[in-house]
């Protein structure tokens, strides 16, 4: 049942705490199942390939064909949050979700995955992981704007660890159809109701500013206070014709490179290493469940130290997580699983939180929901290629060597354009403020 903006507005200013942590609660929840639900994927994979017998690279496909999909949505997913707010946006993803989720249960043919597990999974829980909040929950806070993002990514984490293992006990008990339904069931029954009732795009919009800092008197002088505008209102057009939009959309495409082929192959290579179900699908849970420290913590850091230093925390973590992969086949004890883990989780999730912040940092203004929605086209061309690459590079040369020692590439560079991005942003936003501060007065 929808919550009116009355309703929320009253709320809000008799809670004792400011209700941009309410935003975050359910970014909580709808980020710890909305974004796992496609790294169900990786639990999927082995029963689908030992069932229909097809290759890895064919099959890694139906997620990368998802991301392409995803693709298509993230224009549009700024554009409807900027619209219509997340209110209506999420409870739509939702549906997607838990229809393809239903409809993959049917599927017996490669194209049949491709559009339901696919498209309408992987693809439409864009509306509701990373990239849809990072849209709107930016706004609500500006001083505690690391530490709220991390605390909302944290979701993923604090769900993960208790939906993966009960989700793989369900594949080898009653089969992946049965986890299918399971998962949907939980989309309809929690993520749609708590997005219908809560959510909204910024805190002006029930009279509240960022942080809930200013002691606003009225409604008007708390509005204003949440839309004071920065020295320069980036527009869509002047934000792509400048070096700091590529070197971000770059950054985020080799970051998220290395993020969702390990997050895709995991679970496999780890079965093929001789690990059993049970420990391959709890490493693919404590990944996430790591990143609840390594994502509040960090992103709280980030608040105070700056973003670029976080991300390259975050890409050497990937790139350490990709070296001790290739030492498994020499060494294949559970306490280098686990190590690859933490510093996977701990370290390299913590992108999520800089993923959003960054570009937001650099592009504020009323066209960012477009903005953002770029980026995030160009960044899924990274998310959706390593999957489908590291199968194909498996299948040529029977193992996952070359496939991991590009990952460690990327992430080097995906390090490299961040900074190059920041510098240039920053530059130009100092420029922008110059150029509005009025001339010194004359003492002549």
């Amino acid at each position: 049942m929808t919550m009116s903006y009355g309703a929320r507005r009253r709320l809000a200013h008799r809670l004792p705490f400011f209700y941009g942590w309410v935003i975050v609660a359910v970014a909580f929840v709808t980020l710890g199942l909305g974004a796992n639900a496609r790294t169900a994927f990786s639990l999927l994979f082995p029963p689908i390939l030992k069932e229909f017998g097809w290759d890895r690279a064919m099959t890694a496909s139906v997620f990368s064909a998802g991301f392409i999909s995803s693709a298509l949505y993230a224009p549009l997913v700024g554009y409807a949050l900027d619209r219509f707010g997340p209110q209506r946006v999420m409870p739509f993803g939702a549906a997607l979700v838990a229809a393809g989720l239903v409809l993959t249960t049917y599927a017996t043919q490669p194209w049949h995955f491709y559009l339901s597990l696919g498209g309408l999974v992987v693809g439409a829980s864009s509306l509701l992981a990373y990239n849809a909040h990072f849209v709107f929950l930016p706004s609500w806070f500006e001083r505690r704007r690391g530490l709220a993002l991390g605390v909302a990514c944290a979701g993923v984490g604090a769900t993960s660890i208790l939906l993966f293992p009960w989700f793989q006990a369900t594949i080898d008990g009653i089969g992946w159809r049965a986890g299918c339904l399971t998962l949907a069931a939980l989309m309809i029954g929690l993520v749609l109701p708590l997005n219908l009732a809560f959510p909204l795009r910024r805190p002006g919009d029930i009279g509240l500013p960022p942080d809930g800092r200013a002691p606003a008197h009225d409604a008007a002088s708390a509005t204003a206070a949440s839309a004071t505008p920065p020295a320069r209102q980036w527009t869509w057009r002047s934000a792509v014709l400048t070096p700091a939009f590529w070197y971000v959309s770059g950054a985020c495409a080799m970051g998220l490179f290395a993020w969702y082929g390990i997050l895709v192959h995991q679970t496999k290579y780890l079965l093929d290493l001789g690990f059993g179900s049970r420990l391959a699908a709890y490493a693919l849970g404590l990944v996430p469940l790591f990143a609840v420290t390594g994502q509040i913590g960090l992103g709280h850091l980030s608040d105070r130290i700056g973003r670029g230093w976080v991300w390259t925390l975050s890409m050497t973590g990937f790139a350490l997580c990709y070296g001790l992969l290739l030492v498994l086949p020499l060494w294949p004890s559970p306490a280098l699983v686990f190590l690859m883990v933490a510093v996977q989780g701990a370290l390299g999730y913590s992108l999520a939180v800089v993923f959003g912040a960054v570009p937001s940092e650099l592009f504020p203004g009323a066209d960012y929901g477009r903005i953002f929605g770029t980026i995030a086209l160009l960044a899924t061309v990274g998310a959706s290629s390593s999957p489908w690459l590291f199968g194909w590079l498996h299948d040529k040369t029977g193992n996952y060597v070359l496939a991991f020692l590009t990952a460690i590439a990327a992430s080097i560079l995906s390090a490299l354009l961040v900074w190059l991005a920041i510098r240039d942003g920053e530059r130009r936003n100092r420029a922008a403020t110059m150029a509005t501060r009025p001339p010194p007065a004359s003492h002549t």
